[in-house]
């Protein structure tokens, strides 16, 4: 459970994860897995029909919303705000080192009007820095207005 880290009450985001930290994610609440870490990204990685497979029977939900180095498109900010919105529990994101699944969060929750600070306080306590990505978060936020 160490490898997950907090962003608030509702959300997790991890590296890479393993079908055994499946198991942990259920013990902490997590009723969902997202995979920010497209396929292929790396031979080390466990394939994400792996931990679906291994989500799926320990009774947790799965989505896929893979993203790459070149960045965020919309459908992903708004595929992460819906997943999030949809939950209704806890939430386990992961990537190759939990860096873009921050990020994602951070645009997906300012698209819902949340404050820029507010998340990169969130994101700093968990040890990411949400700099890159403030201009866009002022932009969705302005949206959401």
């Amino acid at each position: 459970m160490n490898m997950f880290r907090t962003l608030t009450d509702k959300i997790f985001v991890a590296p890479q994860i393993a079908i055994a930290d499946v198991a942990d994610a259920r013990e902490a609440g997590v009723t969902l897995i997202i995979n920010n870490r497209p396929d292929d990204e790396s031979t080390d990685q466990t394939p994400g029909a792996s931990i679906e497979a291994a989500a799926r029977a320990a009774g947790i939900d799965y989505v896929a919303i893979p993203v790459t180095h070149a960045g965020f498109a919309e459908w992903q900010v708004s595929a992460m705000a819906d997943a999030i919105e949809k939950a209704d529990g806890k939430i386990l994101a992961y990537c190759r080192s939990g860096t873009r699944s921050t990020l994602l969060w951070a645009l997906a929750r300012a698209s819902q009007g949340e404050h820029p600070a507010v998340l990169a306080e969130q994101a700093a306590d968990a040890g990411y820095d949400l700099t890159p990505i403030t201009s866009m978060m002022d932009m969705l936020r302005g949206r959401s207005s």
